[in-house]
């Protein structure tokens, strides 16, 4: 068992580090999954300046890329859809729409300059053998800007994940500059869908951002979606938003997509409601507002590293001043070879050297000839005159020695030394070289690549917030029943779904739960109402309640704190509810059973004496006396509720809640314990 469990985790642990450092994760060099890299190196070996065929491609890659074609041609849509390496000919599908590329044998691909000017070098590059050992392909390009953070890209990996957003290629190159002065400078996302973006959470990388499409009122019964956020398809946005229409959370007719290089996609409204209201609906319920969580993981030194953009910009500056040196180092070898063999070359036509070696019969003594011609003038010749620098003087024909134009010589060899020198000194000035170099490529590709996505500061749209109140509330009290498919009883008020009512019975049970559709909550109840912020808080109950003890006493209070679905009492356990109001202006009139030595008929309870109390208090002692009736009166005077003592008479409905604003914001706090009784 011991040798299956280290074999079990061996392997595992061995398949763990292929997925992660040979599949799905880039690598922070040069910004490239192994696939994408190999995709790359095939059409430069290709590249002729002519298209390729798409599947000629994939079948030359096949030779570095072990799993297949299918793999390599997705791969390669996508990379080519990014617009930055691969110029495109034929159908790659649609970003917006989701529709796919046409068949590899239709479609044709070639390299654009961007990808010869930012990251090859074979000179520079490292290889290693392909799987079968039968080629070589690189182990990275030497990439001159992040192509991590320009490409954005997303991976899934054994324990690990990567989601990099992309962003505008010219303000990471302003960004490079930025680092090179040691300057501040912050990166945000830019989408190639365009679109609208908060990135307050973005934290550099490391957090979360909110994108949302791009919507335009045409008239009050039309609006128009232009861009679409992130990640998301109109084909994807449709559905979400007929799955939205379907379940009453927004109120559209017709969706009509005109989309096609770019997003139209038309929504008609129902009859009663204007766009404007439409709106913050669309970005509650559907996916014209989305959260992406970001994970900036790259493959660092062979291990995965999890990074915030500004050190991804931090690695490339440094490294782009790395390749830039070594790229004048190298050019400035092959500059100092040409100028030594232009030399000799001059030298040996000029000083008729050649005629030194006619009159020889060996080789050796035909190679002395030409090192003791050279003497005289060693002073001008650039290195030591080597037997590979003999081979060529003697290799040349004599028609060019006859035609040798030393004019032209002298202009060549001076153009090759200020060269030189020139390399000299921007070897001494890498930063200034590296500033020049990303001046050169802003100015170049500037137009090119403008930013889509505009960044502002959104308020997440809540769906509670966001719901359109059109479903109508019902209670009957004669059978229990509540909830808005509730077909008989009065209309109370107006809800959505995703509201939540508070109802009190005639025991003095409160509870808050979510709307109902249709749900026995209890015969003739004292109160039933929403429980939102613009309702519940400005609402203050007034209740005659009587103890155990047949004592009255009358308490006003707020219910603002409660846990949904659990019951609390408002009166003593024991006690009786005889009447609730939630005016705010005028009294209760309790009148006594007469008797003869009665000389009080009647007890008043002006509502604006008694002051508001926690929920749990035992609030004012009204009487101990029997009555016979309760009346309450408006501040015009006019008696609005009345019921007796007795405890067989027949209750009145009390008042309660009536309808509320269209789009009042259902916001419910949500405690864990009650208000202290005073």
């Amino acid at each position: 068992m011991a040798y299956i469990k280290e074999l079990f985790d061996v392997n595992f642990l061995e398949y763990a580090s292929y997925v992660i450092k040979d599949r799905a994760i880039p690598y922070l060099s040069d910004g490239l999954k192994p696939v994408q890299r190999r995709i790359l190196h095939s059409l430069f070996e290709m590249d002729d300046g002519k298209f390729n065929k798409v599947a000629n491609v994939v079948g030359h890659c096949m030779k570095y890329h072990p799993h297949g074609d299918a793999s390599i041609y997705s791969a390669l849509v996508v990379l080519a859809n990014k617009d930055l390496f691969i110029e495109k000919q034929g159908n790659f599908g649609n970003i917006y729409t989701g529709d796919p590329a046409s068949a590899a044998r239709y479609i044709e691909c070639r390299l654009l300059a961007m990808a010869r000017e930012a990251i090859y070098n074979p000179e520079l590059t490292e290889y290693e053998p392909s799987y079968d050992g039968r080629n070589k392909e690189p182990v990275n390009f030497p990439a001159k800007f992040p192509v991590s953070i320009v490409h954005g890209a997303e991976g899934i990996a054994v324990g690990m994940a990567t989601k990099i957003m992309p962003h505008n290629l010219i303000e990471v190159l302003e960004a490079m500059k930025s680092e090179l002065n040691g300057e501040a400078y912050i990166l945000y996302p830019d989408f190639p869908t365009g679109g609208l973006a908060d990135v307050t959470d973005y934290n550099d990388g490391q957090g979360k951002l909110l994108t949302r499409a791009r919507v335009e009122i045409v008239n009050d019964s039309t609006v128009i979606i232009r861009e679409v956020p992130y990640g998301c398809t109109t084909e994807s946005l449709i559905n979400s938003i007929d799955n939205a229409t379907r379940a009453n959370k927004i109120m559209v007719t017709k969706i009509n997509d005109f989309s096609t290089d770019q997003v139209e996609i038309e929504l008609k409204l129902k009859r009663g409601f204007r766009a404007s209201e439409i709106i913050d609906a669309l970005y509650a319920f559907t996916d014209c507002e989305m959260s992406i969580s970001v994970n900036l993981l790259l493959i660092h030194e062979n291990r995965p590293l999890e990074m915030k953009v500004h050190q991804v910009i931090e690695h490339s500056t440094r490294q782009l001043q790395d390749i830039l040196r070594r790229e004048l180092i190298l050019e400035q070898g092959k500059l100092t070879e040409k100028l030594h063999r232009r030399t000799l070359e001059m030298i040996f036509v000029k000083e008729e050297i050649y005629e030194l070696i006619k009159t020889r019969k060996t080789l050796e003594t035909v190679k002395k000839a030409v090192l003791d011609g050279f003497k005289p003038f060693m002073a001008e010749v650039v290195g030591p005159i080597t037997d590979d620098d003999i081979e060529h003087l003697l290799r040349l024909q004599i028609r060019k020695i006859s035609a040798y134009d030393m004019n032209k010589a002298k202009g060549e060899l001076s153009e090759i030394r200020g060269r030189l020198a020139e390399i000299v000194k921007l070897l001494n000035d890498i930063i200034g070289y590296a500033h020049s170099w990303l001046d050169m490529m802003i100015e170049k590709y500037r137009d090119s690549y403008p930013r889509k996505t505009e960044l502002l500061q959104l308020d997440q749209k809540n769906m509670k917030e966001a719901a359109i109140r059109d479903l109508d509330f019902r209670y009957n009290g004669n059978n229990g029943y509540a909830g808005y498919d509730l077909k008989d009883g009065p209309k109370r008020f107006k809800c959505s779904i995703y509201d939540r009512i508070l109802y009190i019975d005639r025991k003095g049970v409160y509870q808050v739960i979510d709307v109902p559709d249709k749900k026995f909550i209890g015969y003739r109840l004292a109160y039933v109402g929403l429980t939102d912020t613009a309702t519940i808080e400005n609402t203050v109950f007034t209740v005659l309640y009587r103890d155990k003890d047949g004592v009255v006493f009358i308490k006003r209070f707020k219910i603002t704190k409660f846990i949904a679905n659990r019951e609390y009492q408002l009166i003593p356990e024991g006690g009786e509810l005889l009447e609730l109001t939630t005016e705010t202006e005028g009294r209760f009139v309790v009148r006594f059973v007469p008797t003869k030595t009665m000389r009080r008929f009647e007890v008043d309870c002006p509502l604006d004496e008694f002051a508001i109390k926690g929920v749990s208090a035992r609030g004012n002692k009204v009487t101990d006396r029997e009555f016979s009736v309760i009346e309450f009166h408006k501040s015009g005077g006019a008696v609005v509720a009345s019921s007796v003592g007795d405890e067989n008479a027949e209750p009145i409905d009390a008042p309660v809640l009536n309808g509320l604003p269209l789009f009042a914001e259902p916001k419910t706090p949500e405690v864990t314990e009650e208000e202290d009784s005073e």
